[in-house]
């Protein structure tokens, strides 16, 4: 049985993250500040999991986490959950308080150290997992230093992946999840959810369920694809601009466990072709009304140079005169050529901007559209369990995004 360590396990994302994770039969080890939170969360565990072991500790203090690492079992992954937010402050104000340097020490400090002081007891191959957010990725005005120490984080992360490549290392960024803290603003009516929704391309806010099955991928062994790189779970608002509101889901999302019923089109390359047969017939006894429609396209690892757009632009022609809701479109692209005549030199990149166009024009629908960038000598067996995440019902929030499996920490 894995082990996993969880930090600000006692409420939203942490809360729904250490649940899921029990039923998932990891052995979960709970760290909050909050002792009574702790004991909520305990009272709510599933009865057929492993109980877990909660560990009180504020993670502002350096010497409280030094004292953390010797008070843990073996680890088979670490999840720096915990994180604070500074509604309403300027990035330059430093009230008397203290709360910028407890946000800094928190949301930045805190995961190097823990990490730290952890890695005498993570076991061989250990998956780290750093939870940052899409603040991290553009400026959130008027929440302190909020967005700087999530852009923060999401480097190191990178950083460590670079420093450590015996372990997977990954990001999650999740945009507006309906926590608790989340709802509270609404029934307060310091937050319209109408309006933020209409930024959000998949026309609804994520559940901390959605995080949740992030993060048991992250977490677990299959991940080792995706080491040194970020997971942007947001419905696909940090790839989405322009002025104009978008509309509501009008769909409802399926059951996470609803099966996936994959397709494959297009896919010419011999290995991949062989993998990818095989797993769409693995699938194929499992297919029903609940069933979650996916389509792998592979025509743009053919195209020739200068064609790759052209080869995304009928991939996704195809598919939407084929799907009207409630599926996924996942694209194979080749790596980018290192050296191409410069008139040549935007095809690769306007596909990729398709990619965030397309996602942000089919969220209302239900639709969604990702690329996996295929690097060279990557076998096709080690992305199979990515593409099941990615491609299916349990990633239903997570759209218009480009991953690099395979491409190694070294590269990024």
């Amino acid at each position: 049985m894995a082990t996993v360590l969880l930090t600000g396990a006692g409420g939203g994302i942490g809360r729904a993250a250490a649940l899921g994770l029990a039923r998932a039969g990891r052995h979960c080890v709970l760290v909050d500040a909050d002792a009574q939170a702790l004991q909520r969360l305990e009272a709510l565990w599933p009865a057929e999991a492993e109980r877990p072991l909660g560990l009180v500790a504020d993670l502002t203090d350096a010497a409280r986490i030094e004292r953390l690492g010797q008070e843990i079992p073996p680890l088979d992954a670490l999840i720096n959950n915990a994180g604070l937010s500074a509604g309403g402050a300027e990035a330059t104000s430093c009230p008397d308080d203290g709360t910028a340097a407890r946000l800094l020490a928190l949301n930045l400090a805190a995961p190097a150290r823990i990490v730290q002081a952890c890695a005498p007891r993570l076991r061989p191959g250990a998956r780290i997992v750093n939870v940052a957010s899409g603040a991290g990725l553009r400026a959130i005005p008027w929440r302190g230093l909020y967005s700087p120490s999530k852009a923060g984080l999401i480097a190191q992360g990178r950083a460590l992946a670079q420093a450590r490549p015996d372990w997977t290392v990954t990001t999650l960024a999740p945009g507006f999840v309906r926590t608790e803290l989340v709802q509270r603003l609404i029934d307060g009516g310091r937050l319209n959810p109408a309006q933020a929704v209409s930024k959000i391309p998949m026309g609804r806010m994520a559940e901390p369920e959605d995080m949740v099955e992030a993060l048991c991928f992250l977490a677990g062994a299959d991940a080792r694809v995706l080491t040194g790189q970020l997971l942007v779970l947001d419905g696909g608002s940090s790839i989405c601009g322009g002025s104009q509101p978008l509309p509501p889901c009008a769909h409802g999302p399926l059951p996470f466990e609803a099966p996936l019923q994959p397709h494959c089109e297009a896919v010419r390359e011999a290995q991949w072709q062989a993998a990818l047969d095989t797993w769409v017939r693995s699938h194929a006894d499992r297919a029903g009304i609940q069933s979650y429609p996916a389509v792998i396209d592979g025509r743009a690892l053919d195209a020739p140079p200068g064609a790759q757009l052209d080869a995304v632009l009928d991939a996704a022609r195809r598919f939407r005169a084929r799907h009207a809701a409630l599926a996924s479109l996942t694209l194979l692209l080749p790596r980018p050529a290192a050296r191409l005549p410069w008139e040549l030199a935007g095809d690769a990149e306007a596909a990729r901007m398709l990619v965030a166009t397309l996602a942000a024009e089919w969220g209302a629908h239900g639709l969604r559209i990702n690329a996996l960038e295929l690097q060279p000598g990557l076998a096709p067996d080690s992305c199979l369990p990515l593409l099941g995440y990615l491609a299916g019902a349990r990633a239903q929030f997570l759209t218009g995004q480009v991953l690099r499996p395979g491409a190694g920490a070294a590269e990024r």
